[in-house]
């Protein structure tokens, strides 16, 4: 896998990927940008979230449950001093579906974070990482 990352402006960089997509990140204004996107670090979890959504969507298909809906809200704690790496990192899943077991959503989590999702895996290696959900059903 390749990537390139160019410097734009200030503190403005441009991602490119081998899959030839893009993305804008930028720092905050406190640190020279004009917030023209997001943060790299919030890349970062945003990489782990679409990583671990991936995992679990596809378990859940496998499994045959009828999802209609998936998200994952992500919240992080950042040590206070450099390097200010993740120290906490909590990911809260809603899955909505029609008869949506719940044991099989907690499999599903429990096999991306212990087993698939890679980057969820590299970042435990400096955070604490917590996961829960909630399931909605749907008629």
């Amino acid at each position: 896998m390749k990537a390139r990352v160019k410097w734009v402006e200030q503190v403005a960089f441009l991602g490119e990927t081998e899959s030839n997509h893009a993305v804008l990140m930028d720092g905050a204004p406190a640190a020279g940008g004009r917030n023209l996107g997001p943060r790299p670090m919030e890349m970062l979890l945003l990489g782990a979230g679409g990583c671990t959504s991936f995992d679990v969507i596809a378990i859940l298909k496998k499994s045959r449950q009828a999802v209609t809906s998936c998200h994952v809200e992500i919240e992080a704690d950042r040590a206070e001093t450099d390097p200010k790496v993740f120290t906490k990192i909590h990911m809260h899943f809603v899955v909505e579906g029609k008869n949506i077991k719940p044991e099989v959503v907690e499999k599903a989590i429990k096999l991306s974070a212990e087993k698939y999702c890679s980057a969820s895996i590299m970042l435990g290696a400096t955070a604490a990482m917590t996961h829960d959900f909630e399931v909605i059903q749907v008629e």
